[in-house]
């Protein structure tokens, strides 16, 4: 039974990654609310740190990990054909009727709005990610409040720094910060 729930859990979310893994996010934390056991807002925080310094796609990390954390390697791996699924059965119709869809102006125009929700679902995600990093319930994390601030300024220098750098910053000072 945890099997088929942790794939429709998942085959929904994966309905709504049109816009990439971080539009998932709004239906990950809802899930965390609804199936705490399987995953939490901080699970999701520290898998989006992960899943952006690792190869893949960040739902499809998502998907594997929380699977794996609820019933195992084949969690993981049910999760994960949940979270795929979707996209497989879009890309296939789409396909299909590609000459068709091509020239649409309704298809065009529906595409034109889903970006707008895309951008609304990424930065509700974003929102949630930052709220998680720097509170703890009502308290506020200090040590990674300043760590912001202090990131948020040097990027802002001006000066392009490599995305690799700034992931070797940010695994060090979150080695440094749990040390203490």
């Amino acid at each position: 039974m945890i099997f088929l729930s942790l794939y429709f859990a998942f085959f929904k979310i994966g309905l709504f990654a049109i816009g990439g893994g971080l539009a998932t996010l709004p239906f990950l934390y809802d899930l965390a609310e609804t199936h705490p056991l399987w995953l939490t807002a901080k699970d999701i925080a520290d898998m989006i740190a992960i899943s952006e310094s690792t190869p893949g796609p960040i739902g499809i990390n998502m998907a594997t990990y929380a699977g794996y954390l609820t019933a195992g390697p084949l969690g993981g791996i049910i999760a994960t054909l949940g979270e795929i699924t979707p996209s497989i059965i879009i890309i296939i119709v789409i396909a299909r009727f590609l000459s068709k869809f091509d020239q649409n102006k309704y298809v065009k125009d529906a595409f034109y709005g889903l970006r707008a929700a895309v951008i609304g679902l990424i930065v509700y995600g974003g929102s949630k990610v930052f709220l998680v990093t720097l509170f703890h319930g009502t308290h506020l994390q200090y040590k990674e409040a300043i760590l912001f601030v202090v990131l948020f300024i040097l990027a802002q220098k001006g000066k392009k720094v490599h995305p690799l750098i700034w992931i070797l910053i940010a695994a060090i000072a979150g080695i440094v910060f749990k040390l203490q």
